[in-house]
């Protein structure tokens, strides 16, 4: 699985055998935690402590510190190592390999039958993520669906004038759209946390609002913003089409 670097092109035939056209074929933009699998179980724990002590392994801090200035830099950037490279000069690749150093595979949690949906839904299928690349990979080879995936932006290469900027920046959904070589009607995202959809939909996107309550990013209401095209309480609810995604 690769970086997107150029227009991607259809893929998956119709009913009949028959291909999509690139000019109508449907682009998935799919976020992982908490979207694709259940990582409030147990891996936002793990990530918690890990990146804790990766803040204290590069800084020198001791348990308290390092757990405020985590916190102070995800509340402000969106990412803790934002912060990290802006007001300490800590390398970005380095930080984001050690605050993912645990073992993965057995934190993962997802619905039943998750690939064999995935294979059902028409499309492409790309993944936009927050998360670092090689943790992204090791999540979907563990869900067993790394291979349907066609691309991948993960924080790695959220880059835009040197400086990461990663979801929910209006600056990356652009760039995405570029890099896509798609019209934005065409894509859709699919994602549990709403600051991200609604720049998805600003920019023209289609959105879908993957909404577990009680979740750290999930809002705590249940009615439906008018940039949220449409909800569901898990991806299987999408991937069956029980119900179209609302439009433009």
């Amino acid at each position: 699985m690769r970086a997107l670097q150029a227009p991607i092109t259809p893929q998956h035939p119709r009913a009949g055998g028959r291909r999509r056209s690139a000019a109508d074929e449907t682009i998935w933009l799919f976020d992982l935690d908490n979207t694709l699998h259940d990582s409030s179980r147990a891996i936002f724990t793990a990530i918690n402590h890990s990146m804790t002590a990766a803040v204290m392994q590069s800084l020198n801090l001791d348990l308290d510190a390092a757990t405020q200035l985590r916190t102070r830099y995800w509340r402000q950037y969106g990412a803790t190592v934002i912060g990290m490279v802006r007001h300490h000069g800590v390398d970005a690749e380095t930080f984001l390999n050690l605050s993912h150093g645990f073992e993965i595979a057995p934190l993962v949690h997802s619905e039943h039958g998750l690939a064999a949906k995935l294979r059902r839904l028409p499309g492409r299928k790309i993944l936009l993520t927050n998360a670092p690349r090689k943790y992204a990979r090791e999540v979907l080879k563990t869900l067993g669906i790394l291979h349907q995936f066609d691309g991948m932006w993960s924080i790695n290469h959220m880059r835009l004038q040197g400086r990461i900027k990663p979801k929910p920046s209006p600056s990356l959904m652009k760039q995405v759209l570029a890099r896509l070589g798609a019209s934005a009607a065409r894509v859709v995202l699919v994602e549990d946390t709403l600051k991200n959809l609604k720049t998805a939909r600003q920019v023209g996107m289609r959105t879908v609002h993957v909404f577990h309550p009680g979740t750290p990013f999930s809002g705590k209401h249940r009615g439906r913003d008018s940039y949220v095209g449409l909800r569901v309480n898990s991806v299987g609810d999408l991937l069956l089409g029980r119900r179209p995604v609302r439009g433009s």
